[in-house]
C-alpha cells in the first residue's frame, strides 16, 4: 500500500511519461491486463490512458489494479499513473521515499 507521499513522488516521476496502454471503450480485457503487466514488468511506473466516461474511468483503474497486481498513484483526466515494485531488487530502478 503506497502512502500519499510515495504517491505525490511517483506521480512526479510519470510526469515526462508517455501512455504505455491505452484502454479503449470497450473496457478492460485480458489482452488488456498482459499489456500493462508487460510493461509495469519492464518499466514499474507507467501511464495508461482511458478512453471511457468519467464514471466508468474510476471502476477500471480498480479493476486493472486487482487485475495487473499494481497500484494507482494517481489520476489526472484520462490517464492513470500505475506502479508495481519489481520482484527482483537487482532490477528495481524505483526507490520510494519511505
Amino acid at each position: 500500500m503506497l502512502k500519499g507521499s510515495q504517491r505525490k513522488y511517483l506521480r512526479g516521476l510519470a510526469h515526462d511519461l508517455k501512455p504505455q496502454v491505452q484502454v479503449g471503450k470497450e473496457g478492460v480485457s485480458a489482452t488488456v491486463l498482459d499489456a500493462i503487466d508487460r510493461a509495469l514488468e519492464a518499466h514499474e511506473l507507467i501511464k495508461v490512458q482511458i478512453m471511457a466516461e468519467r464514471d466508468e474511468r474510476k471502476a477500471m483503474v480498480v479493476e486493472i489494479e486487482g487485475g495487473a497486481k499494481c497500484e494507482c498513484a494517481g489520476t489526472i483526466g484520462k490517464m492513470a499513473v500505475f506502479f508495481r515494485q519489481q520482484a527482483d531488487p537487482e532490477k528495481r530502478t524505483i526507490t520510494l521515499p519511505s
